[in-house]
């Protein structure tokens, strides 16, 4: 059973998971600081190319499982067309309104 997005606590990452499933990269990057950084597990990545391979060029899409961390923590199914599908978890730290670090890997 999966959280419909909309439902998500955070709005900052709900505009997140939204731009990221309908592949809308303006969105996306919208809720990002300039220099936001992030890890894939456990490993610092460059943000942009790391959102290129993994969502944009890949059909990257979260379903939530779960949320927790006033809505800055999540579980969720992710699949990309690199990938296939895993269970992921996700951790967001917000900002003046936008996403600083995101940090993601294999739950």
């Amino acid at each position: 059973m999966t959280l419909p997005v909309k439902q998500l606590s955070d709005p900052v990452v709900r505009a997140f998971v939204t731009a990221l499933n309908a592949h809308d990269e303006p969105g996306l990057l919208d809720v990002l600081t300039p220099d936001v950084t992030m890890s894939d597990d456990g490993s610092d990545r460059d943000v942009r190319p790391w959102l290129d391979r993994e969502v944009f060029a890949s059909r990257g899409h979260m379903d939530v499982v779960s949320e927790g961390g006033d809505g800055r923590a999540l579980v969720a199914d992710y699949r990309n067309d690199t990938w296939g599908s895993m269970r992921t978890k996700w951790a967001f730290t917000v900002e003046g309104g936008k996403i600083s670090r995101f940090e993601t890997g294999q739950a």
